[in-house]
């Protein structure tokens, strides 16, 4: 397989180009002829223009790369090696959506031909490739497991925003159906992946092995946010405590805030509805996602309490939220926790603003109905720093105070300013 695809006698294709898939294909670009493919037009275009989407990427990685752009499926018979890197959301109820997955799976499975492999780097449940995806596989092409094509499961490890984990520093897990399937998906990742690749016995444990890293983040983070609701009634500040706590060589350095985005605010859910389906409920996960799905609200009503402590008339309240997007220094917005505080304070009926240096102004209202402002109007009676984007981190108090009314209420979500404000009436989780 390695040689067939290193001599370009075969392709592989890329399905899904994301915050994940674009990266991988890029890279395989520079070693391999690659096909990607995306339903969207309007981001195959950008593509082909050498322009990620995603704002993720610059033009040079784009340079020198054989590969083909396309939303046209029949391409993907020209590929032997095949990389699903789907999104995997959650829907209303919490609850996993695999229709991106199984669309994804049943397109390719129309074209897949005998000798074909077909890597998944999706996040899902334990079980879900082998319960889901390849009985999907097999009826749709007609095609059988092991005997016809293979399939492997390898996780995506990518952090957006992140420059120096980057995809080929960071080890990858790779898993096989079977011991030939392992040994040429291995081969192919080895090509690309500077840090070497992590073998392990099945699917399962793979599946397992993506799904938890970031559980145990959320579950961490659940721990410091409820930590932060406890010192608040303390009137002690929980990143001091942290601080302190720090200096101990074994302590984890985590600290509270948001929880949103599409990995850690999500894959947790993947797990409990395993669990659950298992017949057992998940008690220490389900309580982290209880705290940290609770936190937009709960920073919105400590805000709330401290203008009308300040005797405040309701009507005339003005505030501004800094940052919308789901983490720093990015421009996604999916399943961001920032808009769980302005639709708390907007049930208060206060009048709201929010700006963001790099979330896009007609996403943002398509997505959640907000109406985005380039820059701060007139002076507010609290701002709100959500995100800690690089631009407000070199903000000094001299910007806020022009902002800002004189007895208004700075809220510093992430603690960057600890120590930084005295004017104003201070308040970090």
């Amino acid at each position: 397989m390695l040689n067939t695809l290193k001599n370009k006698k075969a392709k592989i294709s890329v399905l899904g180009l994301g915050y994940v898939g674009l990266p991988i294909a890029l890279e395989l670009a520079r070693h391999f002829s690659v096909i990607g493919f995306d339903i969207r037009e309007d981001r195959i275009e950008l593509m082909k223009k050498g322009i990620d989407p995603s704002k993720e990427l610059t033009s040079d990685n784009f340079k020198g790369r054989d590969i083909t752009f396309t939303t046209n499926a029949t391409k993907l018979k020209e590929a032997r090696f095949h990389i699903i890197a789907v999104p995997t959301p959650i829907d209303d109820h919490n609850l996993p959506d695999l229709d991106p997955l199984l669309s994804a799976t049943e397109t390719l499975a129309r074209h897949l031909k005998k000798g074909d492999y077909v890597v998944y780097e999706s996040t899902v449940y334990p079980g879900c490739t082998e319960e889901e995806c390849i009985p999907v596989l097999e009826k749709t092409s007609g095609l059988t497991l092991n005997k016809d094509f293979k399939v492997g499961y390898s996780p995506e490890r990518i952090n957006p925003g992140d420059t120096l984990h980057t995809l080929t520093k960071v080890k990858k897990v790779v898993s096989g159906s079977d011991a030939e399937a392992l040994k040429n998906i291995s081969d192919v990742y080895e090509t690309i992946i500077e840090a070497g690749i992590h073998p392990v016995s099945s699917i399962k444990v793979a599946e397992a092995a993506k799904i938890i890293e970031n559980t145990q983040r959320d579950i961490n983070i659940a721990f410091m946010n409820e930590l932060s609701i406890i010192f608040s009634r303390m009137n002690i500040n929980t990143y001091e405590v942290l601080e302190a706590a720090g200096t101990k060589w074994n302590f984890l350095k985590f600290s509270p805030g948001l929880v949103g985005g599409h990995c850690i605010g999500v894959d947790p859910y993947y797990l409990t509805y395993k669990s659950k389906e298992l017949g057992y409920h998940a008690q220490i996960i389900n309580s982290g996602r209880f705290i940290n799905d609770s936190m937009g609200g709960y920073i919105a009503k400590q805000i709330v309490k401290k203008l009308i402590g300040k005797r405040k008339d309701v009507e005339k309240i003005k505030i501004l939220v800094m940052g919308i997007t789901f983490k720093e220094n990015v421009s996604d917005i999916r399943n961001s926790k920032v808009t769980d505080i302005v639709k708390e304070l907007n049930s208060f009926s206060l009048n709201v603003d929010v700006t963001d240096p790099y979330a896009e102004h007609d996403q943002v209202l398509e997505t959640y109905g907000i109406d985005m402002i380039k820059e701060p109007k007139g002076r507010y009676d609290a701002v709100i720093i959500a995100v800690g984007h690089e631009p407000y981190i070199s903000l000094d108090e001299n910007y806020f105070r022009e902002i800002l009314t004189p007895d208004g209420i700075f809220a510093d979500v992430k603690g960057i300013f600890r120590g930084k404000i005295n004017t104003f009436d201070y308040w970090s989780l």
